[in-house]
């Protein structure tokens, strides 16, 4: 008995013992290759012991057996699993984990992974973007997401972007994607003024992104179809783009600086005479024509080798409840057409504070930007006063730029001289940008959340643009200065305003739980309300008899006669009731259903309201983390959206004042509706090889009804002619085809290499459609007025509608096909005849490649477009026997067509050419630096971008990309017209990335 209970004592003890080493106490430290993470959860396996990081990293856990297994995580960092083994001091370097920050993709009102996306959800991320030598973030886009179609519509810094997300949904009103900036949705529009009515022409259009600081943002994400978009109801037909900006961090303040210096020269050519081509076609045609000089080259004349600069400092710090960025950028571009660039600036604050033990979070954001453009004449519109690409151009390559005594060498009106036109014009644009929003978030329960965001889009413009006085429209005496209709000119100048105020108010609950390993669930139900405004004044002046260049300050002293001034002010109000259900059944079927109730101060009194449901549905038949078949999942989408771009007042009664009478503008209609687009998809995402390869294919069709036009109704005030806006019968179908993959070849130590691409196939149709519309208008001498595309049932979007041109007769004039075949002359009037060609490109490839060998890096990024014709719109204009007979220049190709000087230039498919191109979008070369034995510099990396490096193409012009949109009087707009646009350009940049 006493041996027993002895034995008793000592296992007693012994147990006693053991549990005295278990229960100890582990401290240490979780950091990155940066520093200290605040807030990282460090967990005792298999138990609800564990501790959250403070400012410095630190954690301490109690009760820790010497046994035990410590699981280390972060959001955006791989989870670690460390054995205790006794240790007291467990210090822990975190890891970042790519592959599941590339999972992750912003939504409409929240997130997702791609592997539970029922719907088509591309993302790019800051490393994307941030290669791409660029002002505007949208080009980063080019090539890398299928379906989606970016296209610079001309080659001025910060100039005009074309963003197509499947297609075009509209015929008249917008195509734009509707941009998300950190959950404020932006309005559609121009925030820079222009416009002018003096012949001085509008200024080019800027993208709405330009105010965006592209090293600020952390993921571009574009939603495509309409289960993901018509959470976004009445504005998601055109697709969704959601730009998040970079947040705050935690811990130890961290400097994160780039710099880089860029050289931009013209990409293409068009291949102009020089002095001594150009004498000696004169000589052979026995023309008077040769001034001895061979010194000018257009080029030389407008054009330089720009250079840019661009600067950008960012910061992050805080503390455990709070985490801040600040960033500071300043961006100075130079137009490759001197006299032209834009200088951006910028400053933007995130802060993201904790209260209440994690309860309650608010987020505050606030970017501002100033631009400051300076332009040149390079818009279509300029009027008689001349484009000034199109003044180079022409110039007399024998005739001398400047006269003996340093003056200008002046000739006619219609002639005229590039330098002094440079020197004579002047165009400023200031543009400023604030775009801030605080947002809380509230946690009720573990599961229930509410969600508010507040956001203010304030933006103000003012353009001035003057003809200096002294510029030689014809002679040199002031009193012989006219234009082409006789009228006299003694300087012009114009200032417009706009201002724009939008306000976003987002209310919304987000319901989030696993009720079981079969079922999970996920709502979403909101209220928004939006109210948009926009005001602009425009003053102008003329015939100042002032010798002075800045006339902007004296408008007053133009006549009296001359003198313009105008005003408008409009607002529309859009307030939405919206829900979303998510659910995982079984683990493998997805199911998304949505629905959004719109009410806009659009549409007509009796149409104020619309509703726009969607459901998607996905199915995974293979989730395995392992083998050759890692995961394989279907998609099924259908959904109505709409389009809200469409003019603010078109269902309205709308007049104006003009010269003491009052002038009817738009009938009202209380029956005018959105268009609205119904889409069709279905889809497949696969991961093959041990997650190596991933990719998805997808087919979509949508068509989009209720298409706005105007048109004059009857019984209209006599002697004016009112239009109103009503919903025309016939629907735009689109359909298309979509590939994307990506190939992580080679992941080692030393070596990286992986390969991706994309392409879409995107056709389109007018079905139904009782209307012809003609658009494509084009421009220059015997040309303005005509039109060069049309609209109408059973053809594509801006189908080429021409005369059909079938060579020059034994005269040298040109020769037309007639609808039965026959060939005859313009005299004889041929017809106008369909084409079976569209400006808009059918075929959208992208190609992309990444290496890195251990810390030397390169990329390169390939995008190109097949399917389309270009109308070359400048040749029309510009290049034909008779020009060149009035001294002007032209190609030596189009001299030895057999062309008559007594042809007429008249639109036709003699100027019609392939767009097709493939171009090396960018190129980029690396080396990162080993910063590990600093104590003061955390990385450092030195690069190497170029753009559009190479192009393969077979057009004539300048660069198949750059074409101009011009719209009818009706506001239908055109596609592939290319009319001396602002010439494209390749860039080569250097630069630096810091952190400390």
């Amino acid at each position: 008995m006493k041996i027993t209970f002895r034995k008793c004592l000592l296992l007693v003890g012994a147990l006693l013992c053991i549990g005295l080493v278990k229960a100890q106490t582990v401290s240490g430290t979780v950091s990155d290759s940066n520093g200290p993470l605040p807030g990282a959860s460090v967990l005792i396996k298999g138990t609800t012991n564990g501790a959250q990081t403070d400012f410095d990293g630190n954690y301490t856990l109690n009760n820790v057996g010497s046994d035990a297994t410590l699981v280390v995580s972060y959001i955006g960092f791989k989870t670690q699993e460390i054995a205790v083994n006794g240790q007291t001091t467990i210090n822990v370097t975190m890891e970042e984990d790519a592959e599941a920050l590339s999972e992750v993709v912003v939504v409409g009102y929240g997130t997702t992974t791609k592997k539970d996306a029922t719907g088509a959800v591309d993302a790019i991320n800051a490393d994307d973007i941030t290669t791409v030598a660029s002002a505007n973030p949208a080009e980063a886009l080019r090539g890398k997401v299928a379906g989606v179609q970016i296209s610079q519509t001309n080659g001025e810094p910060g100039g005009g972007i074309n963003i197509r997300v499947r297609g075009n949904s509209s015929v008249r009103s917008g195509n734009d994607p509707l941009i998300v900036v950190d959950g404020i949705p932006l309005a559609g529009g121009n925030i820079s003024a222009g416009g002018s009515d003096i012949g001085l022409g509008n200024s080019a259009p800027k993208s709405a992104l330009n105010f965006i600081n592209q090293d600020d943002i952390e993921s571009i994400t574009v939603l495509k179809d309409a289960s993901s978009t018509a959470i976004y109801g009445s504005r998601g037909a055109n697709g969704v783009v959601i730009i998040t900006t970079k947040g705050g961090k935690s811990g130890k303040t961290q400097f994160d600086f780039s710099t880089s210096l860029s050289i931009s020269s013209l990409r293409g050519d068009i291949d102009m005479m020089n002095g001594d081509q150009y004498a000696e076609r004169v000589n052979t045609l026995g023309l008077s024509e040769d001034f001895g000089s061979r010194s000018y080259d257009w080029k030389d004349a407008i054009l330089r080798n720009a250079v840019s600069e661009d600067y950008n400092l960012g910061i992050t710090f805080g503390n455990e409840t709070s985490s801040n960025r600040v960033s500071f950028g300043l961006q100075n571009s130079e137009g490759i057409i001197q006299n032209t660039g834009m200088q951006r600036y910028s400053i933007s604050f995130d802060n993201k504070s904790t209260a209440f033990d994690g309860r309650l979070t608010i987020n505050t954001k606030m970017d501002f930007s100033q631009l400051e453009d300076q332009a040149e004449l390079t818009s279509d519109d300029v009027g008689f006063i001349g484009n000034i690409v199109g003044v180079a151009l022409y110039w007399n390559p024998t005739r001398a730029l400047y006269n003996d005594d340093g003056s200008y060498n002046t000739v006619s009106n219609t002639y005229l001289n590039p330098a002094e036109l440079l020197d004579a014009y002047d165009d400023q644009t200031s543009t400023s940008r604030i775009l801030a929003s605080i947002a809380p978030k509230v946690k009720i329960t573990d599961d229930l959340d509410f969600n508010m965001v507040i956001g203010v889009d304030y933006s103000t413009s003012e353009r001035s643009n003057s003809l200096a006085p002294n510029f030689h429209l014809q002679g040199s005496d002031p009193d012989e200065r006219t234009n082409p209709n006789g009228d006299p000119v003694g300087g012009i100048a114009s200032v417009s305003t706009l201002t724009r105020f939008n306000k976003t108010f987002e209310n919304y609950f987000s319901y989030s739980k696993i009720l079981s390993d079969d079922f999970s669930l996920k709502a979403l139900l909101g209220y928004s309300y939006y109210d948009y405004n926009v005001e602009s004044k425009y003053i102008s002046a003329r015939d100042f008899n002032v010798a002075q260049k800045n006339l902007i300050d004296n408008l007053e002293g133009g006549l009296n006669s001359q003198f313009r001034a105008s005003s408008s002010r409009s607002r529309n109000e859009l307030q939405s009731f919206y829900g979303r259900v998510e659910t995982v059944i079984i683990q493998n079927l997805l199911v998304n259903a949505s629905l959004r109730i719109d009410g806009s101060t659009r549409p007509g009194a009796n149409e104020k309201y619309g509703t726009f449901p969607a459901v998607g549905a996905a199915y995974k038949f293979i989730d395995n983390p392992d083998g050759a078949i890692n995961n394989v999942k279907g998609r099924l989408n259908w959904g109505i959206t709409g389009n809200q771009e469409f003019d603010n007042n078109s269902a309205l009664f709308v007049g104006q004042y003009e010269n003491t009478s009052f002038v009817t503008q738009t009938n009202v209609n209380p029956n005018l509706k959105w268009e609205t687009t119904t889409s069709y998809g279905a889809g497949v995402d696969f991961v093959f090889l041990e997650n190596k390869l991933s990719g998805s294919l997808d087919y979509f069709y949508k068509e989009t009804k209720d298409l706005i036009f105007p048109t004059d109704p009857a019984g209209g005030v006599p002697g004016a002619s009112i239009k109103k806006f009503i919903n025309l019968p016939g629907t735009l179908e689109n359909s298309g085809v979509e590939f994307a993959f990506n190939y992580d070849a080679i992941q080692s130590e030393d070596w990286d290499f992986s390969l991706g691409g994309n392409m879409s196939y995107i056709t389109n149709k007018m079905k139904d459609f009782d209307r012809t519309e003609f658009t494509g208008e084009l421009s220059g001498q015997g040309l303005t007025g005509a039109s060069s595309q049309i609209i109408t049932n059973n053809e594509p979007l801006y189908t080429y509608f021409t005369k059909s041109w079938a060579g020059f007769d034994e005269n040298g004039l040109s020769t037309f096909y007639r609808a039965d075949g026959s060939i005859t002359t313009l005299a004889d009037a041929p017809e106008m005849l369909l084409s079976g060609k569209t400006g808009l490109p059918k075929l959208n490839i992208g190609f992309n490649t990444s290496l890195r060998y251990k810390q030397i890096d390169f990329t390169t990024s390939w995008y190109g477009q097949f399917g389309h014709y270009l109308y070359n719109n400048t040749a029309n204009a510009y290049f034909y026997t008779s020009a060149f007979n009035g001294g002007r220049n032209m190609p030596y190709s189009y001299l030895s067509r057999g062309q008559s000087a007594n042809d007429v230039a008249t639109p036709s498919s003699l100027y019609l050419e392939k767009g097709d191109f493939f171009r090396l979008a960018n190129l980029g070369l690396g080396y990162t630096f080993d910063m590990s034995g600093s104590k003061y510099i955390n990385g450092l990396r030195v690069f190497f971008n170029g753009s559009n490096l190479l192009t393969f193409t077979g057009y004539s012009g300048f660069d198949p990309e750059v074409s101009v949109a011009v719209s009818n009087s009706n506001g239908v707009p055109s596609a592939g017209i290319d009319y001396l646009g602002y010439p494209n350009n390749k860039t080569f940049a250097f630069g630096l990335n810091l952190k400390f």
